[in-house]
């Protein structure tokens, strides 16, 4: 990192000194913002999703692979800036909370792609929590690998860096939170009811019922592709999903979300 980018992440981070860290506020597609990071950051949000192709040996963040620029690889965009955030900030994040979520969603070929992760992620094993034979190790920053993702792969290995997201059919899976940590589903796939109105006894039920079961394997929930569009039914879904346990709610609408939980006391 030369000493320019250095001086500009210092800056950001002071200026960020003072923003309260929200423990559900889940930054989608983090990298389409002007600031990838740092506006997350700046509106307090303590988790934030990297979409990643293996071009040569580079992890390039981009949505799609005609997007893809050489310049914005994960360490730049991310690994970097976050490790010198934990530095500045003994050793965490946010001061006022200790879990930071680095969601990375595989787009080309999984196995290819995690093996060159896994090596990218050992050079940052001061910032990333690990799972080895002694256990899990936390550290500033807990990765998650979305996307393609190895499972038997990942299951394998004595030292990882990384935990599995896994879907709602992992839900009841016997592997342990410090490979599937976190259950992700689209909310669409699974509920009808998307803010208009009350939400259906039934659906609310079910909602919990993933929560709790989930909870009581030690792992997060998150869903994706809730409605995003600012309205009075985007926040009505909201506060279920707060109402309900949700870990992380996710969004595109970094200030919107932010306002949302200050409103609620998170």
């Amino acid at each position: 990192m030369t000493t320019g980018v250095s001086i500009i992440l210092m800056a950001a981070m002071l200026a960020q000194a003072n923003v309260v860290g929200l423990p559900q506020a889940h930054a989608h597609n983090d990298y389409l913002h002007d600031r990838p990071l740092l506006d997350a950051m700046a509106h307090g949000f303590t988790s934030v999703e990297a979409d990643v192709f293996l071009v040569g040996e580079e992890l390039c963040v981009a949505h799609d692979a005609p997007e893809i620029r050489p310049e914005r690889t994960l360490q730049r965009l991310y690994l970097d800036p976050l490790r010198e955030r934990a530095k500045a900030n003994d050793g965490r994040i946010y001061r006022d909370h200790a879990r930071f979520l680095l969601l990375i969603d595989i787009k080309s070929a999984a196995e290819p792609t995690y093996r060159r992760l896994h090596e990218v992620l050992a050079e940052y094993r001061d910032l990333v929590t690990s799972f080895g034979p002694d256990g899990r190790r936390d550290r500033a920053v807990l990765v998650i690998i979305s996307g393609n993702r190895p499972f038997e792969l990942m299951r394998s290995q004595p030292v990882r860096y990384a935990g599995y997201d896994g879907r709602l059919a992992d839900l009841q899976s016997d592997a342990p939170a410090e490979l599937v940590a976190m259950i992700s589903d689209h909310w669409g796939r699974n509920f009808t009811w998307q803010g208009e109105g009350p939400m259906p006894d039934p659906e609310r039920q079910r909602l919990r019922d993933i929560v709790e079961a989930a909870h009581a394997k030690g792992r997060l929930v998150r869903f994706w592709a809730t409605p995003d569009a600012r309205s009075d039914a985007r926040e009505t879904l909201w506060k279920q999903l707060l109402a309900a346990g949700v870990d992380l709610i996710n969004t595109d609408d970094l200030e919107g979300l932010q306002a949302f939980l200050l409103a609620h006391g998170r």
